[in-house]
């Protein structure tokens, strides 16, 4: 625990990456797809992939918010300032950004982040610091968020079901609930601070085959299939949480959940709903979920499972598969 000899910030500290873009040389910039950005797993994925160019240089747009006491005149902390630093350890890049106010208050603040593709070798960091003038001091860190980004130049698409905690946990032997659902492969806990798949040991092979490293051949496909599946049901799970715990303001409005439901809602809603607005699409969910749509709660479980499948890359897995199965068929027809 590290002690501080002047006053420190308190309260939640939000920022997230909304968006990024790339620019090859000599090129325009262009969007980076929302599949490569996953606001769940906090990884903006920048490997080379044959959908996007071979780009020089990267553009981060980030937002954060500070809470109210942050700015109090009569507060301990003048000149408050919020900072977005990126480093890597492999290449020792450090490069910072500070945050311009956007809202009448000073809280709402927004930044935009450069890098050079040179500048990168794997895979940074991203954190957001507040600094502020202490006892007369300037450039105090009087607070730095709890979450972190990872920008990485590598990974082609964020893949949940590896990033998440999964643990390995024998269903047979384990808690009382556990043993209900001893047939299954893995389960998805949705109830504590972030989402956990608890993968059955009991289901022989499943645990090797599932912590594999690589490798090619038949468990190789298999394996991948099988992450995506995972994967796939893991981003249902935890849109089906995140709907649960809506909270509805007085004239019905829905109103995004904080922590990482929020940021669920936020990652799938585009893909459900092309060319609306985040609040607009989450008002068309609560309507169906609570049966005021002419659509339904039917019409709307399609709609989440093509976007759980998106983000879980089950259509390029799958294509993947398909061509590596025909090889190997090829290979055992020689």
């Amino acid at each position: 625990m590290k002690v501080y000899p002047y006053r420190r910030l308190t309260g939640n500290v939000s920022w997230r990456v909304d968006s990024a873009q790339l620019k090859a040389e000599g090129e325009p910039w262009e969007d980076v797809e929302s599949k490569y950005l996953s606001v769940v797993e906090r990884v903006v994925a920048l490997g080379p992939d044959e959908d996007r160019p071979d780009w020089t240089e990267a553009r981060l747009r980030l937002s954060a918010g500070l809470p109210a006491k942050a700015l109090d005149p009569a507060g301990p902390w003048q000149n408050t300032k919020v900072v977005a630093v990126l480093t890597e350890r492999a290449t020792n890049t450090r490069t910072t950004v500070e945050f311009s106010s956007v809202s009448a208050d000073g809280r709402e603040r927004t930044a935009e982040l450069y890098l050079n593709r040179c500048d990168l070798l794997d895979r940074a960091t991203l954190a957001v610091h507040v600094v502020a003038t202490v006892d007369g001091v300037p450039g105090r860190v009087i607070a730095t968020s709890d979450t972190e980004w990872f920008v990485d130049v590598t990974a082609v698409v964020p893949s949940l079901a590896r990033e998440l905690e999964v643990r390995m946990v024998n269903f047979g032997s384990g808690a009382g609930r556990l043993q209900r659902f001893r047939d299954s492969p893995w389960l998805v806990d949705t109830t504590g601070r972030i989402p956990v798949v608890r993968v059955n040991t009991d289901f022989e092979g499943l645990g090797d085959l599932i912590g594999a490293d690589g490798g090619t051949g038949p468990e190789a496909t298999v394996r991948e299939v099988l992450l995506a599946q995972m994967c796939s049901e893991v981003w249902t799970a935890v849109f089906h949480s995140a709907v649960g715990d809506l909270e509805v303001e007085e004239d019905g409005t829905p109103v995004f959940p904080h922590g990482w439901q929020g940021d669920v809602l936020r990652e799938m809603l585009p893909d459900m709903y092309p060319g609306h607005e985040p609040e607009h699409a989450l008002r068309e969910v609560h309507a169906a979920r609570t049966g005021a749509s002419a659509t339904g709660w039917g019409e709307l479980q399609s709609r989440i499972h093509f976007a759980a499948s998106r983000r879980a890359g089950v259509p390029r897995t799958l294509s993947t598969t398909i061509r590596d199965l025909e090889r190997l068929t090829q290979g055992d027809d020689a």
